[in-house]
């Protein structure tokens, strides 16, 4: 594993290589990088069970050039994950015992940073009979706190052997990690002007999980400069016989809106369009015919084309569940 961010001696005597042909007109030189990016900052680890531990940490400032992160637990390199992955499930760990990570970042030239503060965390006891999951979060509230940033808070779930984890899920995929003890968080990394639906999942010792809590809609603040949000607001999806209707509030940008995209289960599946005479001046609806057997459940998420021919943002995502 590579430790130090000097050029070995063959790629050395290349680079001098390269800037003595430099001298000839052959080729440019340039200085190689051996500047290491920084370390990883807000590392987190915390027991999801007995033998499982979530380790995450905050993206690395874009103009570091980053290209990965090597995860260590102690003085071992467990993980290696590409630039977008910022938090990871440590594995095939021992009950009741006491675990330290740490993170670097690797950047493009092979420069490893140096590791941050190690986050320290203990496996619970062993519950391999336990196959009862917690009780969903009864209640859910979130609000902004800013344009890349959200709160949000649950109450607590029961479980016989005790809550370890809670788990935030964002469009199917959990985002966030915190300890049994908690029934708050705040979600970094989130786009300015942005509808999120988050949900909550609570997590016993042996990995079993609860239904989701309610969804909670946030709608992250616009940035500096920019104009009122482009999600169709107040989306609902309703199911009924061999149908779905869609309902939503238009975004203001300043022109009809014609076009929109449906998104089911996170794929572009259709776009809605509106004829001349018939773009709707206040709520907007639109009707789905259904194939799919009863029982299916759909998420649901749409935005709309703008007026210089790009999408908006997406409206909040709902479940909704076909029926026959």
């Amino acid at each position: 594993m590579r430790r130090s961010a000097v050029p070995t001696a063959p790629a050395a005597a290349l680079a001098a290589l390269l800037c003595a042909l430099a001298g000839t007109g052959l080729t440019a030189c340039s200085s190689p990088d051996t500047t290491p990016p920084a370390a990883p900052a807000g590392l987190t680890a915390q027991a999801g069970s007995a033998s499982s531990v979530h380790v995450m940490w905050e993206a690395a400032d874009g103009r570091e050039g980053v290209t990965g992160y090597r995860v260590f637990q102690g003085d071992r390199m467990v993980r290696e994950l590409p630039a977008e992955k910022t938090m990871t499930d440590v594995t095939g760990l021992s009950p009741q015992t006491r675990y330290a990570f740490t993170v670097r970042a690797l950047d493009a030239a092979g420069n490893l940073s140096p590791a941050g503060p190690q986050a320290e965390v203990t496996t619970p006891a062993a519950r391999a009979e336990d196959r009862q999951a917690p009780t969903a979060p009864a209640r859910a509230a979130g609000s902004p706190a800013g344009p890349r940033e959200a709160r949000l808070s649950w109450s607590a779930a029961t479980d016989e052997a005790g809550v370890t984890a809670y788990d935030v899920y964002q469009g199917g995929v959990r985002i966030h990690t915190v300890a049994g003890t908690e029934t708050g968080t705040r979600l970094t990394g989130l786009r300015p002007d942005t509808v999120y639906t988050f949900t909550v999942r609570a997590r016993d010792g042996a990995d079993n999980s609860s239904p989701d809590s309610p969804p909670v809609d946030i709608t992250t603040e616009p940035a500096d400069g920019e104009g009122p949000s482009t999600s169709p607001g107040d989306f609902t999806a309703t199911a009924s016989p061999g149908t779905v209707t869609l309902s939503w509030t238009p975004p203001d940008t300043g022109r009809e809106t014609r076009e929109y995209e449906l998104h089911v289960d996170g794929r572009a599946t259709t776009v809605i369009q509106f004829g001349a005479g018939a773009v709707p001046t206040g709520r907007a609806e639109h009707r789905l015919t259904v194939a799919e057997p009863a029982g299916t459940e759909w998420r649901v998420k749409l935005r709309a084309r703008l007026p210089d021919g790009s999408w908006g943002a997406f409206s909040a995502e709902r479940r909704v569940t076909l029926t026959p």
